[in-house]
């Protein structure tokens, strides 16, 4: 990647605003250790300082008034974060101490960095691919242990190794069936129809095995959205407040409480999963009733698992059972669904009456539970953990799992042109056109790590970055 033009020294809080114990603020670029060291009075210069060390001392503002005492850790290019010369300040925590030493460094030259300036100069400057770049946001906001671990794989480069490899054979398969079009005249073969094939469908099978793992990488990055549903008075509340083991939902005997959704987050063996409770599914009495069902339907829509929820002390009437029904089919194919035989503690005559019932919805799982007693429930959430993650696809070659919607789609359209290469040569097409298609994919792969972009790509992707990052 070209570093031409970045010729500024940026600054940034690389630390969340607000009061702490400390606070650390990033400089970097061409200038970024000798207008650092304007502001520094050690028993060293800045500038003196060898890479990778840390001096303490004071920070001095343009008027010569002293403002903080500080560390200043020296990065030298190439081996910091961003592939530039680097100065993190390590300061006391505070609104007012950073808001100084910031105002300050511009001042002395320094320009205000814009959000995930940091990490794009490390891309630009090929410190990490641009798949490194996005797991470092992903690594940020990583709210499970699961997740974690996966963006952790992506900063590491897994995925990464997994792309540039695939390329390199593409490339050399590409690059053969080009030359064979130079030497035509000749009749000269260079690639051999049996090699490409054997590249092509292994390629195929790289990236159908990584597209595959996209449903539940995407469910590890954003949380397993599970959606409670059924009648009024079925228990979803009570089931919500079971699972999460606090009162969150107001829990009456009066149809219709739920008025709205409520969304809250749930652990399960690494994995966040965000439980939504909704308004009971009936005819409503009112406009607001209404208007919570509308919402409660658009919930169920968008989930990744449906718990519809029956009461077990009774018999199901007509109405539900035509809702339950109706309500599977019309999901179906799109949102896996789970009964759930809620107060099995008022009785159990009616349970295998439901059961089967249950079964005619056919649904992935059918779990008896008490709300009310909490029997069952480490059973709901075992069945939850099973249903979403480890029959959802799982893991890909190597344990990578792909998150990103956007290497999602490139390894679609990858596939795609895999697909028309691999359909061409059984055809007996001309190696030009099969070179064509395997250029097309050799694009959409290098997408993902960076190696062919736009400026419109990186923009999008850094504006989602914080700033400091």
């Amino acid at each position: 990647m070209s570093t031409q033009g970045i010729t500024d020294t940026i600054a940034a809080l690389a630390t969340p605003p607000g009061e702490g114990g400390i606070a650390v603020i990033r400089v970097s670029g061409p200038e970024a250790v000798g207008l650092a060291d304007r502001g520094f009075r050690g028993k060293v210069t800045l500038q003196q300082a060898r890479s990778h060390t840390a001096h303490v001392g004071l920070f001095v503002g343009p008027g010569g008034e002293d403002m903080d005492q500080i560390v200043a850790t020296v990065f030298l290019k190439p081996t910091s974060y961003t592939g530039e010369d680097v100065v993190e300040i390590s300061c006391h925590g505070g609104m007012l101490v950073t808001r100084r030493i910031l105002e300050s460094l511009y001042a002395y030259g320094c320009r205000p960095a814009g959000p995930g300036e940091f990490t794009k100069r490390a891309f630009l400057n090929g410190r990490i691919d641009l798949s490194q770049a996005e797991a470092v946001a992903d690594l940020i906001h990583a709210r499970s242990e699961r997740s974690r671990r996966s963006s952790f794989q992506h900063l590491q480069g897994e995925l990464a190794k997994k792309i540039n490899a695939l390329r390199e054979n593409l490339v050399k398969t590409t690059g053969l069936l080009e030359l064979e079009l130079d030497f035509a005249e000749e009749g000269l073969e260079f690639a051999g129809k049996e090699n490409v094939k054997d590249h092509i469908l292994k390629g195929i099978e790289l990236v159908s095995q990584l597209l595959e793992t996209y449903h539940t990488g995407r469910m590890l990055r954003d949380g397993v959205k599970v959606v409670l549903a059924g009648m009024p008075n079925v228990g979803k509340s009570s089931i919500l407040n079971a699972l999460l083991k606090e009162d969150r939902a107001i829990v009456t005997d009066i149809p219709g409480t739920t008025r709205d959704t409520i969304e809250e987050s749930l652990n399960i063996r690494g994995v966040q999963f965000r439980i939504v409770d909704t308004a009971g599914l009936r005819e409503a009495v009112d406009r607001v009733e209404q208007e919570g069902i509308r919402r409660s339907q658009d919930a169920i829509r968008t989930s990744d698992l449906l718990l519809l929820v029956l009461d077990s002390s009774r018999s199901l009437d007509a109405e539900e059972i035509h809702l339950a029904g109706r309500l599977v089919e019309d999901l179906r194919g799109q949102v896996q669904s789970i009964v759930v035989l809620n107060k099995i503690d008022l009785g159990v005559g009616m349970n295998g009456h439901l059961a089967e019932k249950a079964k005619v919805l056919n649904p992935r799982a059918v779990v008896r539970i008490s709300a009310l007693t909490g029997e069952g429930i480490d059973d709901l959430r075992e069945t939850l953990f099973r249903e979403a993650i480890l029959e959802s696809g799982g893991h890909g070659e190597s344990g990578i799992t792909i998150t990103n919607a956007r290497h999602f789609h490139a390894l679609a359209r990858a596939k795609e042109s895999l697909n028309l290469a691999l359909k061409s040569l059984t055809d007996g097409v001309s190696g030009e056109f099969i070179a064509i298609d395997l250029r097309a994919a050799l694009d959409a792969l290098g997408e993902i790590t960076g190696a062919v972009t736009t400026d419109d790509i990186l923009n999008d992707i850094f504006s989602k970055f914080c700033i400091g990052k």
